[in-house]
């Protein structure tokens, strides 16, 4: 008997991890060929066929259509035999106790230990399995004296830009451009303190932000998008304002937003973006670079409209709502929480809370 093989999620985007199965071509124990298309994943940025890298039968299929996948994992296994067992999956947590927990995959051991210690669950990465070993280390660590960064004074318009990723570079230039505020660094947990991002040097992690608004900083951007995870970018916000950091609101000069439209703290309107009458604009939004907000429209917290995305009049978008690039909603049009809209798809109608439209489709199909 030949090993079985496993399939395995790619990495479609670099900056996106997540992906979501949007389609399944087989069931389990069915017999797949060679070549043959095993799912459709798609991204706000594309959509992609798996095929099989070799025959045999499809077991121990770890998810199901309408979960959201990360790159790196095994979507299940083609064996020889359709009763081959395959080995014990990672435990995942469909319903998390705290934000920022949706798609973490732990252990059973770790998990267990993680609960025992009361450590907080948003600290483990979604793209990483998280083994009883990471758990021990990370409690090992804290029982250690925590580092300490060099006593400095902030003046009131310093600012720390959190994430030193895609978004974080767009940020940079933007408040550059704004010269209202001083960048005197990055936060970002996943890179190496001293490091430079556009000249701007890397800080600290999270576990600091304590430690800098004590020096008197108090102002951070946002630069964790939260695309294939919006739940990533509402816990930086909660570290933030649990350290006493607030978020405000930027408009890059080439924007343009009317007089009677309303923006919450932490909003970010990008290069030629436009904000239309009486709009509403909630908490923490990203109206990206050539997006269209029409006149009327609202939208929730933490709402992110991707590059060329139009909403004509009087649209509403639920909280925490991924659009993505170059797509149109008609008039009047409510979109409910957490839904995801593909690139380039046109909706004619409402879609409900957490519904899905793929990218280049019309909405209803």
């Amino acid at each position: 008997m030949t090993e079985p093989t496993p399939i395995t999620i790619p990495l479609i985007n670099p900056n996106e991890p997540g992906a979501l199965l949007a389609a399944l071509h087989f069931t389990v124990g069915q017999k797949v060929a060679k070549g043959d298309r095993l799912c459709t994943l798609e991204t706000t940025k594309s959509t992609v066929e798996l095929s099989a890298e070799s025959a045999g039968y499809l077991v121990g299929l770890a998810f199901s259509v309408g979960q959201t996948v990360q790159a790196g994992d095994i979507l299940g296994y083609l064996a020889d035999t359709a009763d081959w067992v395959p080995p014990a999956q990672p435990v995942f947590m469909p319903k998390p106790q705290r934000a920022g927990t949706e798609g973490l995959r732990i252990s059973q051991a770790a998990l267990s230990l993680a609960q025992l210690h009361n450590l907080d669950l948003t600290k483990f990465s979604s793209e990483v399995f998280v083994t009883e070993k990471i758990v021990q280390d990370l409690i090992d660590q804290s029982a250690q004296p925590g580092p300490e960064l060099q006593a400095q004074h902030y003046s009131p318009n310093d600012l720390i830009i959190y994430g030193g990723g895609g978004h974080g570079k767009a940020l940079i230039d933007l408040v550059r451009t704004l010269d209202t505020f001083s960048i005197v660094g990055i936060v970002d947990d996943g890179l190496p303190i001293g490091a430079s991002v556009m000249g701007v040097p890397v800080l600290c992690g999270s576990d600091l932000l304590g430690q800098l608004h004590k020096g008197g900083l108090h102002l951070a951007v946002n630069a964790v998008g939260g695309i294939g995870n919006i739940t990533s970018r509402i816990s930086v916000f909660e570290h933030l304002n649990n350290a006493g950091i607030t978020c405000p609101t930027l408009i890059h000069p080439t924007a343009f937003v009317e007089p009677s439209a309303t923006l919450a703290d932490g909003v970010q309107v990008m290069p030629h973006a436009y904000v239309g009458s009486e709009a509403q604009v909630g908490f923490g939004v990203i109206v990206n670079t050539g997006a269209i907000v029409s006149h009327d429209c609202t939208l929730g917290e933490y709402a992110n409209l991707s590059p060329g995305a139009i909403l004509a009049g009087e649209v509403s978008v639920g909280n925490a709502t991924l659009v993505g690039m170059g797509v149109t909603v008609n008039l009047r049009v409510k979109i409910g929480s957490r839904a995801r809209i593909g690139n380039g798809a046109t909706v004619k109608e409402d879609v409900p809370e957490g519904g899905i439209v793929r990218a280049g489709t019309i909405w209803p199909e």
